[in-house]
């Protein structure tokens, strides 16, 4: 079960912007310092509704597509200046800056909110000394900018590590940004009835909707120290707490 949550947490990155793993330390088409270049961007309407923006970042290694929607400034205020820089129509430059480096972006708006252009980024090796010293060595400066793309940060990783899931290599931290599996989502899961010890089994179960009142409902149903694959065996098969109680009381027993 666990195998097939896999593929499909990698489908979800390949449009969030996971970067192909064991890359060369400076990507091709990138220069001698590690700044990547000929990124493409977009910014087009969502569906057509007005004021729903979607930001495509294209690069042959590492490829995102994100909301720019008003929402957006609260999560990730990195990226209001792209909003900002396309009132109107004409020449536009904006600069997007994350933890783990920097967008330089310039091109043309064919209309308000509407436009595309080339994008340069310059990884900041601080975060890469600071990933390094926790045992995640980035392969890549593609796997940076994915890192930036999903808004990995060193703090996400610290909150992994305190919480007994220590990503093991930079593709776990940007899988576990991308599903949005935290320090807290881990500690929230976490009960009497999971083993919860790696970070690919924490990624499992959130990619299947695992939640802390789904722990807590099969706690209540008398389950201790279930694995991540039949927990998210049991999640993908409908199984509650409600109905393993009501299982339980027909069979006369629990779940131990």
């Amino acid at each position: 079960m666990k195998i097939i949550i896999a593929a499909s947490s990698l489908a979800l990155l390949s449009a969030l912007g996971g970067a192909a793993p064991m890359q060369p330390a400076i990507a091709p088409g990138s220069d001698e310092a590690g700044h990547m270049q000929d990124i493409g961007w977009e910014v087009r309407p969502d569906g057509g509704d007005k004021g729903q923006l979607r930001l495509q970042l294209r690069h042959k290694l590492s490829n995102g597509d994100m909301s720019l929607d008003a929402g957006l400034g609260a999560r990730r205020p990195e990226f209001a200046p792209v909003r900002d820089a396309l009132g109107e129509g004409g020449p536009v430059r904006f600069t997007v800056r994350h933890a783990a480096g920097t967008l330089d972006c310039s091109g043309e708006a064919v209309r308000a909110f509407e436009g595309k252009g080339r994008c340069r980024f310059a990884p900041n090796t601080a975060f890469t000394r600071a990933l390094a010293e926790r045992g995640l060595a980035l392969q890549s400066t593609a796997e940076q900018l994915s890192m930036a793309i999903v808004d990995a940060t060193v703090a996400l990783a610290d909150g992994l590590i305190a919480e007994g899931v220590r990503p093991k290599e930079a593709d776990d931290l940007i899988a576990a940004a991308a599903l949005g599996v935290t320090g807290d989502y881990v500690r929230e899961i976490k009960s009497e009835a999971i083993v919860l010890t790696d970070i690919e089994d924490a990624i499992a179960c959130k990619a299947l909707g695992v939640d802390g009142a789904y722990m807590r409902g099969l706690a209540a149903a008398g389950y201790r120290k279930l694995n991540a694959d039949e927990v998210v065996a049991m999640k993908a098969m409908g199984v509650t707490g409600d109905y393993a109680q009501a299982m339980n009381r027909a069979v006369g027993g629990n779940a131990n």
